[in-house]
């Protein structure tokens, strides 16, 4: 299958599947639209893809998740696919101990551009290099003024562009996912590593020390995230407030809007039905229709993942 469409922006994403649960079982990939950037640099080192992993799938997880209403917690994490585990006293057949690190070279002097993406289950990341600064060019499509910093907040979905200049000693440095225990655990959540090397024919393992960095929830503050271009979107025609919530039902934990979850028959989803010019849809779709200014009605069917 292959999809056409119009680039509007420029920057970095990710796709992933919206069928069920095939994302969080590695479903997903990056998408580059080339474009300026807001600082100068040399090389671009392509997208660095941040997430949790289980041995277990996901579909697996989510029976017990539903029934206890809490997300559950995740054995590893992967920097563009892979990572080290410790599998000694493991009973699961899936786990094998033989991961490796992500490792890439830097040449001194040289401006390398990094694109970030948290393609997590459920959590928040801390991006970081022993003993680098940074320059943070891009939050998710939208160039903004560069700002440095030694480490960088990463919610679920969310993408940075940033560029780091090989400046420090010839050696080798970790590269780190940092797992946000504040927001939910994981069992390996100081292992989450990458390895930059100066030099390319080293194997040793870098034995840089990580930073003093919070651990929190949240995002990068908004005055740091100055959009490089203003771009005024206008008034608001009508406001309207959507009541989201959980609730516990049938001993199943689910997301509410308005009182109401979405459930959809997946194999007659809502953008098949609009395509095949539908307009009246199951109550358990949860649609919810908005006028806009031109008087258009758009529909939009709710779809929370936790």
């Amino acid at each position: 299958m292959t999809y056409t469409f119009r680039c509007t922006q420029y920057g970095h994403s990710w796709y992933h599947s919206h069928f069920t649960l095939q994302y969080a079982d590695g479903l997903l990939g990056p998408l580059v639209i080339h474009g300026p950037a807001t600082a100068n640099y040399d090389e671009d080192l392509g997208t660095l893809l941040l997430t949790d992993w289980s041995h277990t799938s996901a579909f697996a997880l989510w029976e017990d998740s539903v029934k206890s209403g809490a997300p559950p917690q995740l054995e590893n994490g992967l920097i563009n696919g892979t990572n080290t585990y410790n599998c000694t006293g493991s009973t699961d057949s899936a786990c094998l101990g033989n991961g490796t690190r992500f490792e890439t070279t830097f040449t001194s002097g040289t401006k390398y551009l990094l694109r970030l993406v948290n393609t997590a289950i459920d959590g928040y990341i801390r991006f970081s290099i022993d003993g680098h600064s940074f320059s943070v060019i891009s939050n998710d499509f939208v160039p903004i003024v560069p700002y440095t910093t030694d480490n960088l907040l990463i919610g679920i979905g969310q993408r940075y562009e940033i560029v780091v200049e090989a400046s420090e000693a010839v050696d080798n440095y970790w590269l780190r996912a940092i797992w946000q225990t504040a927001c939910l655990g994981n069992d390996n959540a100081d292992n989450i590593l990458g390895i930059i090397r100066y030099d390319g024919s080293s194997t040793t393992d870098p034995v840089t020390t990580v930073g003093n960095f919070n651990n929190t929830c949240g995002d990068e503050s908004l005055s740091d995230l100055v959009p490089y271009l203003n771009l005024t979107v206008g008034d608001f025609a009508t406001e309207e407030e959507l009541d989201v919530a959980f609730s516990i039902a049938n001993s199943l934990f689910t997301w509410t809007v308005n009182t109401s979850s979405l459930v959809l028959d997946w194999a007659n989803p809502t953008e098949l039905q609009i395509l095949n010019n539908e307009s009246i849809f199951p109550t358990e779709y949860n649609v919810h229709e908005i006028t806009v200014v031109d008087q258009v009605c758009m529909r939009i069917s709710f779809l929370i993942h936790r």
